[in-house]
């Protein structure tokens, strides 16, 4: 059992409770979290760590939306336009994929692990990331992802998609977590769906599914137009898109833990429709500012739960969260600075903690004892520490995983 106490608490729950001299009492889940005056009572005479002048507990972070498999991009793909992205992935994905891609997936796990992350959602197209993600201590929710519009390959697909499946699930663990992912409604026949949904309500299992990320989908979606034209006339030989936005939401009934990710061109009906499905958005601000330009229209979600993801470096420098939620501060400059910084960190943990369906992301009794602090380099007020954290948390001191220090 672990008796750990700093200047302040960061509890993460809906209210965003702050405890100022707050203590917390775990071991693999969370025994108690309250004041120290709260703490002397139920445990009289038990030993303290204070962390020290600044310190921070709170929950370690959760990167609901993260892909692995090309971690060895640094300058080779291009941004600024999605389609030229596209085509630059097409162009370069075997010198992306290569054999020392292991070592390279095992590195980025490190780093972020060292920053403070301690679940991540990462989702797999190939299973190239497959052994990484089984070894390191980062709780993984492990999307085996379905793309492929073309009807003459869906048995084929259909195949490879349960063979990468039933490999997952032989690695099963409480750390390591099945879930699938549909790439997008662009890219992936309907009758995939519908079969991969069927497996998805029988098993249990969290699905999530790229969506609305940049005009070329939207309008292919609305109206078969657009700069996805070529791509798909010259690629798969198709003119007209195979479904619609609506139809495609309307796929995903009865789904507990559904998230989509992006959704920066869903309007108020989609919106609507995803709340409708209780659904959470997984934003990604750093990948949207790269590949389209657009951000997420936070005040448009209502009571639509969102997460925080970084993408993959694909789209991204790195899969720093801290990093993440500090260019998120900066790209939404139409919300109040601290409602800002109070929204982000709830979508880094408790957001993500209900986006993959964990009893991760509250510092709360039961809960998993994933948890991190840190230490800010001078006093603040306590109204000012939602900004001051995402500003100023350069490292991370502690980092616990089911209260295992790392």
């Amino acid at each position: 059992m672990k008796f750990l106490s700093a200047s302040y608490l960061l509890v993460c729950d809906d209210k965003f409770s702050i405890i100022e001299n707050g203590v917390v009492v775990f071991d693999k889940t969370i025994h108690f979290v309250g004041t120290l005056e709260q703490f002397k009572k139920q445990y009289p005479n038990k030993p303290i760590e204070f962390l020290g002048k600044n310190s921070v507990l709170m929950p370690g972070f959760i990167n609901s939306h993260i892909h692995l498999e090309f971690s060895a991009n640094k300058t080779i793909l291009e941004y600024g336009d999605f389609i030229k992205w596209l085509f630059s992935v097409i162009k370069h994905r075997e010198d992306l994929i290569h054999n020392n891609l292991e070592k390279i997936i095992d590195n980025e796990l490190s780093n972020m692990l060292k920053k403070g992350t301690t679940t991540i959602g990462a989702i797999s197209s190939y299973g190239y990331d497959l052994k990484s993600c089984i070894k390191t201590p980062i709780n993984v929710v492990y999307f085996t992802e379905i793309l492929g519009s073309k009807p003459d390959m869906i048995d084929t697909i259909f195949s490879d998609f349960k063979a990468k499946l039933s490999q997952a699930n032989s690695h099963k663990t409480d750390n390591f977590i099945p879930a699938i992912a549909i790439h997008s409604p662009y890219s992936t026949h309907p009758i995939l769906i519908r079969e991969i949904l069927k497996i998805a309500k029988e098993n249990n299992y969290a699905v999530s599914a790229h969506f609305l990320e940049s005009t070329a989908e939207k309008e292919w979606l609305e109206n078969s137009t657009g700069d996805f034209v070529p791509f798909f006339k010259n690629l798969l030989n198709q003119t007209k898109s195979l479904t619609n936005a609506n139809d495609f939401l309307s796929q995903f009934l009865d789904i507990k833990n559904l998230s989509f990710t992006h959704c920066t061109k869903a309007n108020k009906q989609e919106l609507e429709k995803i709340e409708q499905l209780k659904a959470s958005i997984i934003h990604c601000p750093t990948s949207n500012r790269l590949l389209t330009n657009t951000k997420l229209n936070l005040t448009q979600l209502n009571n639509i739960n969102i997460a925080l993801g970084t993408d993959g470096l694909s789209s991204n420098n790195n899969l720093d969260i801290l990093s993440e939620l500090h260019n998120a501060l900066f790209i939404h400059t139409n919300i109040n600075l601290n409602d800002l910084a109070i929204q982000l960190l709830l979508a880094s943990t408790n957001g993500g903690g209900k986006t993959l369906g964990l009893k991760k992301g509250i510092l709360k009794k039961d809960y998993d004892s994933d948890i991190i602090s840190f230490t800010l380099p001078q006093d603040t007020q306590k109204e000012n520490l939602p900004y001051s954290i995402i500003l100023h948390t350069k490292s991370i001191d502690n980092i616990f995983i089911n209260g295992v220090g790392y």
